[in-house]
């Protein structure tokens, strides 16, 4: 399987939403998913990875807005989760470590995981901002399966089906299930996943920088029709440096840098 460069896109989601959203609790979470990006090494590393035998892989247009497909690589540090891709049913991902940072809470919980790699990654990058004065802080990391379905089955009980998609992702289509994802705030957690954040110096120095870690700011302002969300600059989303420097440089979404995505189905 490989991703190919998407070479003509001529749809574009309609949708403007912001799903970052988990339980009620005194800061907000959220949910969560140009010219086409030549194929990097990491890119050419990744298409090497196949799924099982047993399914009938194929391949989807990144844009593509029929229907909700199931990714065939969820372990693949380019995942594509939005919308209309989500992660299988049954997905956790491997070796998840808490994420050695701040969170502005205290004690043990899922939400400090992330992914092994992106774990790492993270702790470099907060401690790179550190030195410059910046001072960074963890909201929300990993939210396991069962628990986007608690989360969306209580916002789909208090208001309604249509409602609660307009601020919260269907279980399988959050980002946070990856591993790979991050909210992020100032140490102080005041402007955590509120629009404020992206007037901070924390968010303008995480626009210039974090792809130097290997992150991409995953809903950047402008690609709302692309995303099919709102512009989130707390939202990190970790894709490996070389394609985050790719993503950065030519001011793309993730969807327009994958082109095409193997899907089972």
């Amino acid at each position: 399987m490989k991703l190919k460069r998407f070479m003509g896109m001529t749809a574009a989601l309609l949708l403007s939403l912001s799903a970052c959203t988990t339980a009620p609790q005194s800061h907000q979470e959220p949910d969560h998913a140009s010219q086409p990006a030549e194929k990097s090494a990491e890119n050419r590393s990744s298409q090497s990875q196949e799924a099982s035998p047993s399914t009938q892989d194929h391949e989807m247009s990144a844009m593509n807005q029929k229907g909700i497909h199931v990714v065939a690589d969820p372990d693949s540090s380019l995942v594509l989760v939005n919308k209309y891709f989500k992660l299988p049913d049954s997905y956790v991902p491997k070796n998840l470590v808490d994420a050695r940072v701040p969170f502005i809470f205290s004690g043990k919980s899922e939400k400090r995981k992330m992914r092994q790699e992106a774990a790492h990654a993270l702790e470099h990058m907060f401690a790179a901002a550190e030195k410059e004065g910046i001072r960074l802080t963890g909201v929300s990391a990993y939210r396991s399966h069962r628990t986007q379905v608690s989360l969306f089955n209580y916002y789909v009980n208090k208001d309604g089906e249509k409602k609660a998609l307009t601020y919260s992702a269907r279980p399988g289509t959050s980002e946070h299930e990856t591993g790979l994802s991050i909210d992020v705030s100032g140490r102080n957690g005041q402007y955590a996943a509120t629009e404020a954040f992206g007037r901070t110096r924390e968010a303008a120095w995480l626009t210039q920088h974090a792809h130097e870690y290997g992150f991409i700011i995953r809903y950047p302002k402008g690609k709302e029709s692309i995303t099919g969300y709102e512009y989130e600059a707390w939202h990190l989303r970790y894709v490996g440096r070389s394609a985050a420097t790719t993503i950065f440089k030519r001011g793309l979404a993730l969807e327009e840098y994958l082109g095409d995505v193997p899907v089972s189905k």
